[in-house]
């Protein structure tokens, strides 16, 4: 496995917990959104991960090197939660208006989790690059 190797599987989990991040984002911003174009409440979103084979990974590396890649990003389909507000335009007939099903704490841990493995993957990719210069400057 060469460097750029290296520089590739950390950028494709940087790419992908970049994603995780603003799906995380968006759910929160939309906890109280009642009415979408669809017509209902907010769905809340999932991203759905998978590896992929890196072309370059060769010897005894080949097959066991796996870089990371968004397969979808899907919504959960969990039903809406109700809450009682008469005087809300979204209210339907018994006064009950549907909100989204996003828990605010899991939304949190999920986007500390995405940013916490981005700046491991930031770190490997550091690293790569350090290891590619001390490379040149050994060749000097």
């Amino acid at each position: 496995m060469d460097l750029f190797t290296a520089m590739e599987i950390s950028a494709s989990g940087l790419s992908a917990q970049r994603v995780r991040m603003n799906v995380a984002s968006s759910n929160l911003a939309n906890v109280q959104t009642t009415r979408t174009a669809g017509g209902g409440p907010y769905q809340r979103k999932n991203v759905v991960l998978r590896s992929q084979s890196v072309p370059g990974a060769s010897g005894s590396f080949a097959g066991a090197v796996r870089a990371v890649e968004v397969a979808a990003i899907q919504p959960d389909g969990a039903p809406p939660r109700y809450e009682y507000d008469p005087g809300h335009p979204d209210a339907n007939a018994d006064g009950y208006v549907a909100y989204p099903d996003i828990n605010v704490v899991e939304e949190m841990v999920d986007m500390i989790t995405a940013s916490r493995a981005y700046e491991a993957g930031v770190t490997a990719l550091g690293t790569s690059v350090a290891m590619a210069e001390r490379a040149i400057g050994i060749g000097r």
